[in-house]
C-alpha cells in the first residue's frame, strides 16, 4: 500500500482528455467492470435475437392454425403445428394432442408446457439482474479505494495548501462510480424490456389457445365444394338439313 501511495505522490496529475484516459484512471476495478459490460451486452444481444416475433412464432402460427382447425379439426391443427419448431407451436401441441382428454387434464398439460417455454425464454435474463446489482457496488469499491489513495497522496506530499491534488484524485476516483452506473442502468432497462417480451409472449399464446379452442368447439366446417361447371349448350346450326 505504501508503494502505491509513493507512486501516486511522485506521479504527475493525469489529464483525462479522452474516454480511454478516464477508463485507465479508474484503476484495476475497471477490469471487472469491463467484464460485466461484455457479459451484459452478450446476454442482451442473445435474448433479443431469441425473443424476436419471428422466433417466437405466434403470429405465423396463428395465420395457418386457425383455418386448419376450422376445416380439419384437431388433426388438421396438429398437421400445421408439426411444420413449426417454435415455442408457440410446442405449447399448442400439448393442448391439441390431448384435445379428447378431460378438460382439467388438457389444461394442466398446456399450463406445464407454457411454463417450460417461459422459463426457457427467461433463463438468460438473470445475468442482467446480477450485473445491474454488482456494477454499482464495484464502482463504489473503486471510488472508496481511489479516495483513500487521494487523501493519502495529499497527506504524504504535505499538500494541505494544494487543493488541486485532492481534486484530481477525487475526480479520478469517481470514474469507477460513473462506469458502474453506466453499466447498471442500461442492464436494468434491458432486463425489463426483455422480460416484457416474455410476458407478452405468454399473453399472446394464451389468447391464441383460447381462439383455437373456440374454433374447435364450433366444429370442423368442410371446405366448400367447387361449383359445377355449366354443361356446354349446343349451338344451333345455321343450315338446317333438307
Amino acid at each position: 500500500m505504501s508503494t502505491v501511495l509513493q507512486e501516486s505522490v511522485s506521479r504527475p496529475v493525469a489529464q483525462l482528455d479522452s474516454v480511454f484516459d478516464m477508463l485507465v484512471a479508474g484503476g484495476p476495478v475497471m477490469i471487472p467492470l469491463a467484464v460485466c459490460s461484455l457479459v451484459a451486452l452478450t446476454c442482451a444481444f442473445e435474448r433479443a435475437l431469441r425473443l424476436r416475433a419471428s422466433a417466437l412464432g405466434v403470429a405465423a402460427l396463428e395465420r395457418e392454425l386457425l383455418p386448419a382447425l376450422a376445416t380439419g379439426g384437431a388433426a388438421g391443427g396438429l398437421a400445421v403445428i408439426e411444420r413449426h419448431a417454435t415455442p408457440a407451436a410446442r405449447v399448442l401441441r400439448a393442448g391439441l394432442a390431448r384435445w379428447d382428454a378431460p378438460f382439467l387434464e388438457r389444461e394442466k398439460e398446456v399450463e406445464e408446457a407454457g411454463l417450460r417455454e417461459v422459463r426457457a425464454l427467461s433463463a438468460n435474463l438473470k445475468p442482467l439482474v446480477y450485473i445491474a446489482m454488482l456494477a454499482p457496488l464495484l464502482g463504489f469499491l473503486g471510488t472508496v479505494y481511489g479516495m483513500i489513495v487521494a487523501f493519502s497522496t495529499v497527506a504524504l506530499s504535505e499538500g494541505l495548501g494544494r487543493p488541486e491534488l485532492l481534486a484530481a484524485g477525487i475526480s479520478q476516483a469517481l470514474v469507477t462510480t460513473a462506469a458502474g452506473l453506466t453499466i447498471a442502468v442500461p442492464a436494468q432497462v434491458l432486463y425489463y424490456w426483455l422480460k416484457s417480451r416474455v410476458e407478452r409472449f405468454a399473453r399472446d399464446i394464451e389468447e391464441l389457445y383460447a381462439r383455437s379452442g373456440q374454433t374447435l368447439r364450433r366444429g370442423a366446417v368442410p371446405p366448400p365444394a367447387p361449383a359445377p361447371s355449366a354443361a356446354p349448350q349446343s349451338v344451333p346450326s345455321a343450315v338446317q338439313p333438307a
